[in-house]
């Protein structure tokens, strides 16, 4: 059926309570001026141009195709329910018992008709041809169907998600909650599928118990594709910025797209002249066909040798003002041509005489490409705009749909707080949990984020404020593009490490992003609100409410913390085994504790040299790992309050808790210093330096403090490094 006939084929659609109704209007869902306005009797519902809709929802998902049901009867049938699922509010759903009370949203509801299609093709293959036949076997026969995944033999060779099966049962339970509004067709009133059970009961789905089922990417992925990235953005970007320039002028003047271009069966020779003259003068290049056009005009007869073969004659005939190149002319440019060639030689049209950088790697400088192609260019163009995606998802952690909700102008001015000292933000829409047309929100991001956006606003083909800034992408390709140039012999040109052939998607960016965030002093929390996963009934609940949304965020919170600590003890106990020890006022009995460990490891193993495994290990560390805190530059073990040093500074000597933020590690006698932590001790000794060089001579006593506070953080830095000198000596 075509598009025209499913538009305007009548339906059965007279007794039905929503006949005549105006999809949109009735659904709320507003329609700019102009646009047809579908209504229930129309066999395609075409929601495309609905206002507010995410970018991130394709076009194929806000088109309701009924047509794809043949049986008339059912058609209506799915028409009845969709659009019950759209307007909750409509007096005839209103009134049923188990009907929605929220609408659906589109892309939800399109999910729903997609599975009422199979539903409805399956039910005739096994003979059931009205709905008032359909039984308890039927619906457990679908589920079954659905939820193994068969080859064309129909051999199984796996089994769907749950989601898959929960939405099979979920069209089952609609097609009895809303018997009522169905005017052709009904299931009987008293079937009772699955004995009543809930969909996700019967679908056996357990999201949200539990871990996350989104692995985090691996650094060996990470950590060469986002170099890569960085890289590009940063180093390369400014050039692609003047490369995508070049192909505007060419498109404006002498490409295939370039418009006033005049046909000639007459040789423009004046006109060639004056273009040869120019390149003469400017000591640019010819320019070269790509090498299977010059194949073929090698298959056509041209002498291989020729050195005229590989000229893209073609676009010095647009450069002329001409649109088409005749090979009759080539006789009476040959000695033109050659004579120009002799000058100045001939190149790739684009990225001539390309910048030197820095390679990747820091082995040396070299052009930042070889000349290029049209093709090659636009592809460069588009490998640096996924370059731009990939590091706006890495750093801010961003859904696909916030990404593609973002902007031409969506950078917010700079907060400048100092020098080297400032705070980034980009604007942008929530869309997952949100009403139609989102809520608008901005993110805080690093400068690399921030520099990733500018320059897809600079790639952009048509910048103007509102615009997309990214558009509908497929994350997938793009990075399968990507991957391949960094892997193919440009990326290695240019010393790009090598990413492995692994999966990678944006959750799992997102999933990394928020563990490394999480594993952080107060990080929890942090990630919840960065991320936007603290909902309004959470933080309601948070705030007031004891119980309930709270103590789930509280334990969730716990258990990460938790986990988080387990790992950190194990490596530790790892380090010490390898020589690597604590330093600090607490490093004594953290040592101490370890060697009780190592040598109730030893007392239980089978041999000398057995290696426990860490499940082991993490039984005896578990105590231990509950009372880790840390702080932003030390490891607090917090086994005896009365000992705690802020505790004792606070006046509070029997909190459970220590106060981390008046830690004062170089005297706590519970507080260790690791490797990890020498960083931050370095950068504080170096800020202090110069903030005592920068005190006049009067400001004695604040020189007096700083200098004690640089004299401490040196030394704990010579006492973490002289523990690695001795593990590596």
């Amino acid at each position: 059926m075509t598009i025209l006939h499913a538009l305007t084929s009548p339906t059965a659609a007279a007794g039905s309570v929503f006949a005549g109704v105006d999809v949109c209007r009735e659904a709320g869902l507003p329609l700019p001026g102009g646009v047809r306005r579908p209504v229930f009797e129309d066999d395609l519902w075409d929601l495309a141009e609905v206002v507010g809709l995410p970018i991130s929802l394709a076009l194929q998902h806000r088109r309701f195709n009924f047509a794809a049901i043949s049986n008339p009867r059912w058609r209506l049938v799915a028409k009845e329910l969709i659009m019950a699922l759209l307007a909750p509010r409509h007096e005839a759903v209103a009134s049923l018992a188990r009907a929605y009370r929220t609408p659906l949203h589109v892309s939800t509801s399109h999910g729903r008709l997609a599975e009422l299609i199979r539903f409805m093709k399956w039910l005739p293959t096994h003979d059931v041809t009205s709905l008032e036949d359909l039984n308890s076997n039927d619906c457990d026969a679908y589920l079954a169907h659905r939820r193994y995944e068969r080859d064309g033999d129909d051999i199984v060779v796996g089994e769907r998600s749950s989601g898959t099966r929960r939405l099979a049962a979920l069209i089952v339970t609609d097609l009895l909650n809303y018997r009522e509004l169905f005017a052709a067709d009904r299931v009987p009133a008293d079937l009772r599928p699955w004995s009543g059970a809930a969909p996700s009961a019967i679908a056996e789905d357990k999201s949200g118990v539990g871990q996350n089922k989104t692995p985090p990417v691996s650094d060996t992925v990470l950590q060469p594709m986002l170099a890569a990235a960085l890289h590009l953005v940063n180093v390369l970007g400014p050039h692609v910025v003047e490369l995508a320039g070049q192909i505007r002028v060419a498109d404006r003047g002498w490409s295939t797209k370039t418009d006033d271009l005049k046909s000639s069966a007459r040789l423009p020779l004046a006109e060639i002249n004056r273009v040869l003259a120019e390149y003469e003068r400017t000591g640019e290049p010819l320019p070269v066909m790509r090498p299977h056009h010059i194949q073929d005009r090698i298959d056509a007869g041209w002498p291989a040798q020729d050195p005229l073969t590989p000229i893209a004659f073609s676009v010095l005939t647009r450069q002329a003002g001409f649109r088409q190149f005749h090979t009759a002319w080539l006789p009476a440019l040959r000695g033109p041509v050659e004579a120009t060639l002799k000058v100045v030689g001939a190149e790739r049209p684009f990225a001539r005489a390309a910048t030197h950088i820095e390679k990747a790697d820091g082995n040396g400088t070299l052009p930042w490409t070889l000349p290029l192609h049209r093709e090659g260019a636009t592809t460069l163009i588009g490998v640096v705009r996924t370059a731009a995606i990939l590091t706006l998802a890495a750093v801010t952690g961003m859904r696909a749909s916030e990404l593609m909700e973002l902007q031409v102008g969506c950078r917010r001015l700079p907060e400048e707080y100092g020098p080297d000292l400032g705070r980034y933000r980009l604007a942008s829409k929530l869309v997952k949990g949100q009403p139609l047309g989102g809520t608008r929100d901005e993110w805080v991001v690093v400068h690399d984020a921030y520099q990733a956006a500018a320059l897809a606003e600079q790639l952009h083909d048509d910048p103007v404020e509102g615009n997309p800034l990214l558009g509908r992408f497929h994350f997938n390709s793009r990075y399968q593009w990507f991957r391949d140039w960094v892997n193919g012999p440009h990326g290695q040109r240019v010393g790009l490490a090598p990413i492995p052939n692994e999966r990678l998607t944006l959750r799992m960016l997102r999933r990394k992003l928020a563990i490394e965030i999480a594993y952080r002093p107060g990080g929890l929390l942090a990630t919840k609100i960065y991320l936007r996963h603290v909902s309004t009934a959470t933080t309601e609940g948070y705030a007031s409410r004891p119980g309930g949304a709270q103590a789930e965020l509280l334990a969730e919170v716990n258990d990460h913390e938790q986990q988080r600590n387990l790992e950190l003890v194990l490596a530790e106990f790892r380090n010490y085994q390898e020589g690597i020890l604590p330093t600090g006022p607490g490093a004594r009995s953290l040592t101490e504790f370890f060697a009780s460990i190592d040598g109730k490891l030893g007392q239980a193993a089978p041999a000398p040299k057995a290696q426990r495994s860490d499940r082991d290990v993490l039984n005896l560390l578990t105590k231990r790992a509950k009372v880790l805190h840390l702080g932003p530059a030390n490891y607090c073990w917090f086994t005896d309050p009365s000992r705690a040093l802020c505790l004792k500074l606070a006046g509070t000597p029997t909190a459970d808790r220590p106060l981390v933020g008046m830690c004062d590690s170089a005297r706590c006698p519970q507080a260790t210093h690791h490797p990890c932590h020498r960083p931050v001790w370095a950068e504080h000794a170096e800020r202090t330096e110069t903030f005592i060089g920068q005190l006049g001579t009067t400001r004695k006593t604040e020189r007096t403090r700083l200098q004690a506070d640089y004299d401490r953080a040196l030394r704990v830095v010579a006492e973490i490094d002289a523990t690695m000198d001795e593990e590596s000596a």
